[in-house]
């Protein structure tokens, strides 16, 4: 059943909150919580402007490369035809995010162009476009969840087969994690899969992870029971949220992370100061981590 997201308690030692776009969890989100509190604040809450990274704005075109292959007609789906599809794709790009020129001012495009168009190469080494029509595309899911619980994300593809078996299929541009990693892959498959379930009601019957740099498949089938005890993980993370939300401790955690964050310039562990909490915002129309001109995140 959805329910209206609840706010932290109206004792909160914080300044009353300001009309700001809403938290959510996402499997980024979430994850972002459980790696540092602080890092989760000052991207969900204070929305701390991040540089794009060249490896987000690379998979933002793959990924949009492979969104216009689909658009066009099975049999038109050929690898060079997709090799076409990278200027417009980057051109989209261009227009949507800020930043991203000065990312190839150096080397100019063709370099991006000849990136990308190596890994859409990878993706046909793992699947045949041709052979099948996805049932949608960038699909943004929304569902709140008993507890008051928000749950966001766009998933990049859903296939359902003539029995009505689904699967959700995520692409990744880096390479596959190894086995001291592969946990949190699994954690964004069961979110997708507690998200379409609550949804649809419906269990996938595959969740599958693309990882095209290194041309390999992580794939996972849920269980009912299994999801209803990963629910449960997630409402209780989402409760330890709303708590650092209402007095606004989000505790810096040092972790092997922490060499890739661009918030070390406001980070204590590394002699720096957060900004001062703006409180925790109130409902918005546009969830925070849900920016309509998204970049792809944990590629």
């Amino acid at each position: 059943m959805s329910v209206p997201v609840s706010s932290p308690p109206a004792d909160a030692t914080v300044d009353a909150p300001v009309r700001r776009s809403r938290p959510a969890l996402s499997p980024s989100r979430a994850s972002d919580f459980k790696q540092c509190p602080l890092k989760y604040r000052l991207r969900a809450i204070d929305r701390v402007p991040e540089p794009p990274s060249r490896a987000a704005v690379r998979g933002t075109v793959v990924h949009a490369v492979l969104e216009d292959l689909f658009g066009l007609p099975a049999d038109e789906r050929q690898p060079e035809r997709a090799a076409e599809l990278v200027p417009a794709a980057w051109e989209r790009v261009r227009a949507e995010r800020d930043g991203v020129d000065e990312l190839v001012a150096e080397s100019g495009p063709e370099a991006l162009f000849g990136e990308v168009r190596k890994l859409v190469a990878s993706y046909y080494e793992l699947e045949d476009p041709r052979r099948f029509e996805p049932h949608s595309l960038e699909e943004r899911v929304e569902v709140d969840l008993d507890g008051d619980v928000p749950l966001r994300g766009f998933v990049d593809r859903i296939d359902v087969a003539s029995n009505g078996m689904l699967r959700v299929v995520d692409y990744k541009t880096g390479r596959s994690p190894g086995p001291m990693h592969e946990a949190r892959a699994l954690f964004q498959l069961k979110f997708y899969a507690l998200m379409i379930l609550r949804t649809r009601d419906i269990v996938p019957a595959q969740l599958r992870l693309i990882y095209l740099a290194d041309k390999s498949v992580l794939t996972y089938t849920p269980d009912r029971d299994e999801l209803d005890r990963f629910q449960r993980i997630l409402t209780a993370l989402w409760q330890a949220i709303l708590e650092a939300g209402s007095t606004g401790d989000f505790p810096p955690t040092r972790n092997s992370m922490c060499k890739f964050c661009d918030f070390k310039p406001l980070c204590p562990e590394y002699g720096g100061t957060p900004p001062p909490y703006p409180g925790w915002p109130v409902q918005a129309a546009v969830p925070a981590d849900l920016p309509t001109d998204r970049l792809p995140e944990d590629l």
